[in-house]
């Protein structure tokens, strides 16, 4: 089933005992309404509200008792507040501040209803001072459909449980490697994966994208100031073609655009979460402070984004048809995806590592936190590579664990730097990126 990952943690969340309204957090069309739709079966009834229809809206800009609003829901609804377990999803929330703010009466004062709410620019309300009650509600992050979900989308369920055994078997390397330069290159947009799964073919895909991309433009108005809205449209339209690498702000696509006006304008878009600026850190040891001062690599919502936009969707982007670069570029984007989708948190951020010097060109890929430890995972597209910027980051830290992601097979092995350091060395085919922290717990253990 598409979506049972999303589905798997708002089942954790409706069983807790000390449960507040949950918050979705995502870009657009990354599927967050379906989700909740389907969560919805494992109530009595559902609630469903809109707050782009002003009719929906006005039920919460009612100046009555809290009491009285709970009680028009449900007339409203048609429902009974003893039918039993209720859902209910107030979508597009941004729209009303006035729910926002009621959202924590529903903690405080019913909270034996189970509330969800959800939309793809909360963030705007919290630029006109009005924010989430603190304390009483909780957050989930929604990304594009993870690898494991592609394989539910494609009906390869069967491959999916043996991904999650501890030890998958070798002869499925072949079968899983495959699958997932497919995953690498039409990405996990939910509209993308409903047609090609009902057959559309790679190269048709075009139009679909396409659509995707008019969509984000077309909200502009609706997420950035009259002032800012040429900048986020100008981003927008040349972002996923420089998707995955180093940017900076100044005359950022080709544009006379001045560094401030763009800077202010990635932020904005970044709270979309349609982009997130990947900073690098220069320190080994946790935490992975981010150097703001340096470019940031462009992390944009889905890599099937890129190769649309690069205009390579006609091949599979780990073929030998696609250059270098580019590969190396998907490579690395794709395992920031699916580190992003393997965790539900708002606050899970990537950084990638480089030296202090500035003028060394030593850089690894992403570093991960894992138990007051700051680990290095350096990205290869093919299955083999040059390790040298590992070896800089290891001789640097403390502990002795390192990660590669490549297209080989599972491969633990003893490596030294050049400098003579000895270290463990996690060889994970991509398809693992998701139980990476599962793997290194296997190594201490």
């Amino acid at each position: 089933m598409f979506k049972r990952d999303i589905l798997e943690e708002l089942t954790k969340w409706k069983g807790k005992k000390f449960r507040k309204p949950l918050v979705i957090r995502g870009a657009r069309q990354v599927g967050k309404t379906t989700a909740v739709h389907l969560f919805s079966d494992q109530f009595d009834q559902y609630i469903y509200l809109n707050l782009e229809k002003e009719e929906e809206r006005i039920i919460f800009e009612q100046n009555y008792p809290f009491p009285d609003l709970v009680t028009n829901l449900f007339i409203y609804s048609g429902k009974r507040r003893d039918g039993g377990e209720t859902l209910i999803f107030i979508d597009e929330i941004q729209n009303s501040p006035k729910a926002v703010a009621l959202l924590r009466y529903f903690y405080e004062e019913a909270n034996e209803l189970f509330v969800i709410t959800a939309g793809s620019l909360l963030e705007s309300i919290m630029d006109r001072k009005i924010s989430f009650p603190v304390g009483r509600v909780e957050y989930m992050a929604i990304y594009p459909a993870s690898f494991r979900e592609f394989l539910y989308a494609t009906d390869h369920e069967q491959l999916t449980a043996e991904l999650e055994k501890p030890e998958v078997p070798s002869f499925l390397n072949n079968q899983l490697t495959a699958l997932f330069r497919k995953y690498a290159t039409i990405g996990g947009m939910p509209e993308i994966l409903k047609h090609y799964a009902s057959g559309t073919d790679i190269s048709s895909l075009n139009t679909v994208y396409d659509s995707l991309i008019q969509s984000f433009s077309d909200d502009v108005e609706k997420y950035s100031s009259s002032s800012q809205a040429q900048y986020i449209r100008h981003i927008i339209t040349h972002a996923f073609a420089e998707g995955g690498t180093k940017i900076t702000f100044q005359k950022f696509g080709d544009s006379d655009y001045r560094s401030r006006e763009m800077k202010e304008a990635f932020l904005s878009l970044e709270k979309t979460m349609l982009i997130q600026m990947v900073y690098p850190c220069t320190s080994t040891e946790v935490p992975a402070i981010p150097s703001l001062t340096r470019k940031p690599r462009l992390h944009v919502v889905d890599t099937g984004l890129i190769n649309h936009a690069r205009g390579l969707l006609g091949e599979l982007v780990f073929t030998e048809n696609i250059g270098d670069t580019h590969r190396g570029i998907i490579a690395e984007h794709i395992t920031g995806q699916e580190l992003l989708a393997s965790k539900f948190s708002i606050s899970n951020k990537l950084n990638f590592w480089i030296r202090e010097k500035k003028e060394s060109d030593a850089e690894v890929d992403y570093v991960l936190s894992w138990q007051g430890k700051l680990i290095p995972v350096e990205v290869k597209s093919g299955s083999v590579g040059k390790l040298r910027s590992l070896h800089q980051f290891m001789d640097r830290t403390p502990h002795d664990i390192a990660v590669r992601i490549y297209q080989g097979e599972y491969l633990v092995q003893k490596a030294r730097t050049i400098a003579g350091k000895e270290f463990t060395l996690l060889n994970l085919p991509f398809y693992f990126v998701h139980r990476i922290e599962q793997e290194v717990d296997k190594l201490v253990t």
